[in-house]
């Protein structure tokens, strides 16, 4: 008898939230499978080692990654403006692998600072025909980044990531210098 799909889907979640709250040393087999409210036989049916799991937490970043430029490139207002808004933001399904990762690429794992390369280049390479050369790609890209670590920073801040009006005054004064 197979194990619903759901399962594993669960047992990814919970890796990705053992990652996210405590850090890649608590993330054991052991304690994903009972986050996930699974048997460690259920856990190692899904992803008999943890490189397995590594693996899959990846591949969710790499397919929300594509999905995100795929946003990007659709967006009403154009790539630029997608991306500054969604680096001012967190909480979504992209941000959670993003951390998740970033924690596993905290503790050395090579594979890690991979994929976080390869989402960073792959949103570079959405906005740099939007932008008139590759220095002002970088300030687009460096923007982002400088919103998403503010945001990341959360409460503590003694100013928070720009919403509302003033990312929308932002973005339009971005747009303005990358594109002359």
């Amino acid at each position: 008898m197979s194990r619903p799909p759901h399962a594993r889907e669960a047992v990814l979640d919970a890796y990705e939230q053992m990652l996210i709250d405590e850090g890649a040393g608590a993330a054991t087999m052991d304690a994903v499978a009972r986050l996930a409210g699974v048997s460690k036989g259920g856990l190692l049916y899904h992803y008999p080692s943890k490189t397995d799991l590594e693996n899959a937490l990846y591949a969710r970043l790499d397919a929300l990654a594509a999905a995100d430029v795929e946003h990007m490139q659709n967006h009403p207002d154009g790539p630029i403006a997608a991306y500054i808004r969604s680096s001012a933001s967190s909480g979504d399904a992209v941000d959670r692998a993003i951390v998740a990762t970033a924690r596993l690429a905290q503790e050395g794992r090579d594979d890690a600072v991979v994929a976080l390369r390869r989402v960073r280049e792959s949103w570079s390479r959405t906005v740099r025909p939007h932008v008139r050369d590759d220095v002002a790609r970088d300030l687009v890209m460096l923007l982002g980044d400088g919103l998403y670590y503010n945001n990341a920073l959360g409460a503590g801040m003694a100013t928070s990531a720009p919403s509302g009006a003033a990312l929308d005054t932002l973005v339009s004064l971005v747009e303005r210098v990358v594109r002359s």
